[in-house]
């Protein structure tokens, strides 16, 4: 198996034994990614100078015996959403594409005292505030599968730069599905993390309110679960709690009719809870508030009308959101795009009222014990989305439009967001056309170390992480 195929896991413990150097573990994946990334464009800053420098140190210290760390050696990439030391978060934004950062983001801080070496920032939406991966700044990321699909977002850039084998493991951030839908999209494992579980310092855009503080997950997007386990055992406040997976249940809900689910989809959720009824206890229940899910994501998001993203997008200047958005749709010549713009108007349109507020405050507080007494023991099994991934654009439509159609697109991701929960999603299958289909694992906060039980038992039957070799 070629370098570009191990796992972060693997290639630690093949770096470990000096089977592999680190220089050349680097130089395969900096190789590969300038073979990838003019038709893919998942990578829009890198360090590789920095990182063989840092391979050649590691490397010295290799026949000395003083390995340290998890990730010693291994080859990473980051979200551009996260500081790294020396580099330029601009989450997409021109105005902020001359500032270099001089600190990491906490959660990278904790990787590189693992010995991992950073390669490289991947592309993101403007402001992280879409789930597809297109900005003025530094233009579409492509899905390796068909570079005609979209890689969705908001960690899209990261999602298609490890599923075309750029970096043995990856970062990114989920407030709306954006670590899910690229898992999902690009056949990668992806893992987001559960409310207040990683440090989310140093990561933009800043989220002050508390509710959306709470929907924020960060984790890795992935070649196995063995690494999103591993990934995440690093960047947590805590270690998970130690549970007996024999002790849970698996619930796969049929479909709801009012949300749709692909034909092919529901056919590998229907494979999938035949297959494990043999050996695992599975049931059906729906999930109690699932309907509301997808509303009141919605309404946190847009609790201040989007003022908090405008006033970053236009650097604290004053917001000329309509203006910006004519001037693009018209002349193409803003430089901020247009599913910003358009996003901003929606939550504008979409800004809860007191009233509205309260009401889904006091919901929220009903709805967290109905769900915690629902996932206690038990695994929730969900698909990510009703498609694999779509052409460009599509799915913003589906998204945001102005009908809400999100209303019954989205609650299969909004789930997860709306009650701070960990989710796992495993690449199980492939559609018609070879596009990726993952499912999602969720359960409570503390029962982390049930979905990656579950989540390797899917892995192991099913599809699990394909390298796209189209561009070897």
């Amino acid at each position: 198996m070629q370098i570009l195929d191990l796992d972060a896991t693997s290639l630690a413990r093949e770096i470990r034994a000096k089977e592999i150097s680190c220089l050349e573990a680097a130089d395969a994946y900096i190789s590969h990614l300038e073979r990838v990334n003019p038709k893919v464009n998942c990578l829009v800053e890198d360090r590789f100078e920095q990182a063989r420098e840092e391979a050649r140190q590691c490397d010295r210290m290799l026949p000395t015996d003083s390995i340290k760390g998890k990730l010693f050696g291994v080859p990473v990439s980051i979200k551009e959403a996260f500081n790294v030391a020396g580099m330029r978060t601009t989450c997409a934004l021109s105005s902020r594409r001359e500032r270099v950062e001089s600190a990491d983001a906490a959660a990278v801080s904790r990787l590189k005292a693992e010995g991992a070496v950073v390669l490289g920032k991947s592309n993101t939406p403007i402001l992280c505030f879409c789930q597809e991966t297109d900005n003025k700044l530094y233009g579409r990321t492509n899905n390796p599968w068909d570079l005609s699909r979209t890689t969705g977002g908001s960690s899209g850039g990261e999602g298609a730069l490890i599923a075309a084998g750029g970096a043995a493991v990856g970062l990114g951030a989920d407030i709306g599905g954006s670590i899910r839908f690229p898992s999902h999209f690009n056949g990668v494992v992806g893992f987001k993390s559960g409310a207040l579980q990683v440090p989310d310092s140093g990561v933009m855009p800043v989220f002050n309110d508390p509710y959306q503080q709470y929907m924020l997950g960060i984790g890795a997007i992935a070649k196995s679960v063995t690494d999103a386990e591993l990934i995440n055992s690093i960047i947590s406040f805590n270690s998970p709690r130690a549970i007996n997976p024999a002790q849970f249940e698996l619930c796969i809900p049929e479909p709801h009719g009012k949300f749709p689910v692909g034909e092919e989809t529901a056919l590998i959720l229907n494979r999938i809870r035949e297959a494990l009824a043999d050996s695992i206890t599975v049931n059906t229940e729906k999930p109690p508030f699932f309907e509301k899910a997808a509303l009141y994501w919605q309404l946190i998001m847009s609790f201040d009308g989007g003022r908090g993203i405008a006033e970053v997008a236009f650097d604290n200047e004053k917001p000329r959101i309509i203006m910006e958005y004519l001037k693009e749709v018209t002349f193409g010549s803003s430089t901020l795009h247009r599913y910003l713009t358009w996003a901003l108007i929606g939550a504008n349109v979409f800004k809860p009222n007191s009233t509205r507020l309260q009401t889904m405050k006091e919901d929220i507080k009903i709805g967290k014990a109905a769900v915690n007494e629902y996932l206690t023991n038990r695994v929730l099994l969900l698909p990510v989305y009703h498609s694999t991934a779509p052409a460009h654009g599509e799915l913003y439509r589906e998204l945001f439009s102005i009908k809400k159609t999100f209303l019954k697109f989205i609650p299969y991701v909004a789930f997860a967001n709306l009650w701070g929960l960990p989710a796992l999603t495993v690449p199980v299958g492939t559609d018609k056309n070879g596009l990726p289909i993952g499912v999602q694992l969720i359960s409570l906060v503390g029962n982390e170390q049930a979905l990656f039980y579950f989540g390797r038992i899917l892995e192991e039957r099913y599809r699990g992480y394909i390298r796209c070799a189209l561009y070897d």
